[in-house]
């Protein structure tokens, strides 16, 4: 990562959290539901520009602290894609486990298809046919 970014490690801002995800294209989310999000994560960091101070990248891991992480919210700026931000927020993300998990943490994530060749850099293998992703929204 250049000079001109500077990796934060906590959760952005709620709106700097939404615009991101709508801007990087992921499904938006409500305010309620970023403000109870942010606080419940169990990493988190941030990138910001520094000539402008914007936010240009973010990821969290939730999880149990014990062995299950769950990486989500990896999002950058199209703008700002390609000079190395998804793969510093990740590598940042993994080094927090490993300092502060127990040994043999189970890390997961559901992986778009612009992201599979970053996760698959950083040892991630589809889990495929031995389990399968599976999710459900409640009260859409």
């Amino acid at each position: 990562m250049s000079d001109e970014y500077r990796l934060l490690a906590s959760a952005p801002t709620t709106e700097d959290y939404l615009h991101l995800r709508r801007a990087a294209g992921l499904t938006p989310r409500t305010t309620d539901q970023a403000e109870r999000a942010l606080p419940g994560s169990w990493a988190a960091c941030h990138v910001v520009h520094v000539d402008d101070g914007r936010t240009v990248a973010m990821g969290r891991l939730i999880g149990d602290g014990g062995w299950y992480f769950h990486v989500v919210d990896m999002a950058v700026l199209p703008e700002h894609q390609r000079r190395g931000l998804g793969d510093r927020v990740l590598t940042h993300l993994l080094d927090v486990i490993r300092r502060d998990a127990p040994p043999g943490a189970y890390v997961s994530l559901m992986a778009d298809p612009p992201g599979r060749r970053l996760y698959e850099r950083h040892g991630f293998t589809g889990s495929a046919p031995r389990s399968v992703g599976m999710a459900r929204v409640l009260g859409a």
